[in-house]
């Protein structure tokens, strides 16, 4: 168990990471839907995919392994989805986005709940989970509304990022040798 821990740790560190540069790029990009925010938008779920991979190989003895699955197989096609909802503009990003945001929020809280025996360093991805299906809500209502914007979504890979830097800090406490 201390090896998944482990393993899991640094995986949310580099997650962290990966949230925060994603974020600043996005919102330096985001008044609109050019070659760069587009292609930002298409990396974040292919790279949620990439990390439930290593997430799943590591893990399988958690039991949380089938839904890491899912999320890989979600996140993968919302990336597809996304490059497609480009052309027809924000509001239509927006609702792809919102729509993953409470599928994969949903599976985030399953996959905290599977690992809560692992330690305190899964609370906050049960957090995530239901604060990123509540996001994902407002999300799609946005894409109705007029003037729709992409820069809520840096702000949701930023929180997203920090609940990875909880987890991590508080998985620190029972990973032995740190």
């Amino acid at each position: 168990m201390h090896t998944i821990t482990a393993t899991l740790r640094r995986l949310y560190f580099v997650r962290f990471g990966f949230a925060l540069v994603w974020a600043g790029l996005l919102a330096a990009t985001s008044s609109g839907l050019g070659p760069v925010s587009v292609a930002l938008l298409v990396l974040y779920p292919l790279f949620d995919g990439a990390a439930a991979v290593v997430d799943a190989r590591s893990s399988k003895a958690t039991g949380s392994a089938l839904s890491l699955y899912a999320n890989i197989v979600i996140s993968w096609a919302t990336a597809i989805g996304l490059a497609f909802a480009a052309t027809s503009g924000i509001p239509a990003v927006l609702r792809v986005w919102g729509a993953w945001a409470v599928v994969s929020g949903l599976i985030q809280l399953a996959v905290g709940v599977i690992r809560r025996h692992l330690g305190g360093g899964h609370w906050p991805m049960i957090i995530s989970g239901g604060v990123s299906t509540v996001a994902g809500t407002s999300f799609v209502l946005q894409a109705a509304q007029q003037g729709a914007s992409l820069v809520n979504l840096a702000g949701y890979a930023t929180l997203g990022g920090l609940f990875f830097l909880a987890s991590a800090l508080r998985l620190g406490r029972v990973t032995p040798g740190r």
